[in-house]
């Protein structure tokens, strides 16, 4: 199944993802048929759930702090920081031209 410039424009940008080369046009069009094979699953009759336990009762455990006031370490692991937030993701990805995504396209 092809994926349409469009499809990965959109893509691209909710995911942050990069799909300028063949190989990760490739990955995506083995995820979706993968994914697609869930069409082929009788749900006849399935009534849908809120979770796969639902008919467990789940216990909450107390949440204990037991450090904490590490601020200024975590802060050192980020690449970019704003004040005390780390920048996320770090810069945007360049996206390819519409031009360079179709020939990558036309070669998958």
């Amino acid at each position: 199944q092809k994926v349409s410039v469009e499809v990965l424009e959109h893509l691209e940008h909710l995911a942050l993802v990069d799909f300028r080369d063949a190989e990760g046009v490739e990955r995506l069009q083995k995820a979706i048929q993968f994914a697609d094979q869930l069409h082929e699953v009788n749900t006849d009759g399935v009534e849908p759930m809120d979770s796969v336990l639902e008919d467990r009762c789940l216990y909450l455990r107390e949440d204990d702090v037991t450090e904490g006031n590490c601020t200024k370490e975590l802060l050192e692991n980020a690449r970019e920081k704003v004040e005390e937030y780390f920048v996320a993701p770090p810069g945007n990805i360049p996206l390819p031209k519409l031009e360079e995504r179709e020939t990558f396209l036309q070669g998958s």
